[in-house]
């Protein structure tokens, strides 16, 4: 066996360990609540930590990895819930949407390199996708089960309330992604 051999398969096993560790982060993350009027969880922090540190592929897949664990009802939701009913739930698009933030980051590290500047900005996209497809969907599924409502209204729940804790994430997720990934060393 060549020495290639050995190191693109240890490579795929790193690649595999990350996913699952960083799945087990979005986990924790979005376990914890912080309470407010409106209470939020650490859950767009950890995606944006994820993607940030592991890069856009291998982040990617720690999302999905942990979008699909969730949709076939482990526990790692918010409160502790999963299952599919969760996603195809209100706000299930905003759980489908942390996938589409994670895509856009990784389409702006591809376009752009991974230079703050970049990440930054591909997370406020980022955010600003998964409110787009999360608020597009809670109207949706809304309209169906209860009855028309408004773009205000829905924005007035779900993503106004929202902005300024995810706006910290984001600044979070970003100083920590650019530290971390000077002291741990994951090859991109």
């Amino acid at each position: 066996m060549s020495t290639q051999t050995i190191t693109a398969g240890r490579s795929k096993t790193y690649d595999v360990v990350y996913v699952g560790v960083f799945a087990v982060l979005i986990t924790i993350c979005s376990w914890i609540s912080i309470p407010t009027l409106v209470p939020f969880t650490l859950q767009t922090f950890a995606v944006f930590l994820t993607v940030g540190l592991l890069g856009g592929k291998r982040g990617t897949m720690a999302v999905l990895v942990y979008v699909l664990l969730g949709a076939i009802g482990i526990p790692v939701f918010a409160e502790f819930t999963g299952g599919i009913g969760i996603i195809l739930n209100n706000t299930g698009g905003y759980i489908i949407g942390f996938i589409f933030s994670a895509l856009v980051m990784w389409l702006m590290e591809s376009l752009l390199g991974r230079k703050l500047w970049v990440q930054g900005l591909s997370m406020i996209l980022g955010i600003i996708v998964c409110y787009a497809f999360g608020t597009a969907w809670f109207m949706f599924v809304y309209t169906r089960d209860a009855g028309a409502v408004g773009l205000a209204t829905v924005l007035s729940w779900c993503v106004i309330p929202f902005i300024i804790p995810d706006i910290v994430k984001i600044a979070l997720a970003l100083f920590l992604s650019s530290r971390l990934s000077r002291v741990i060393r994951i090859n991109n």
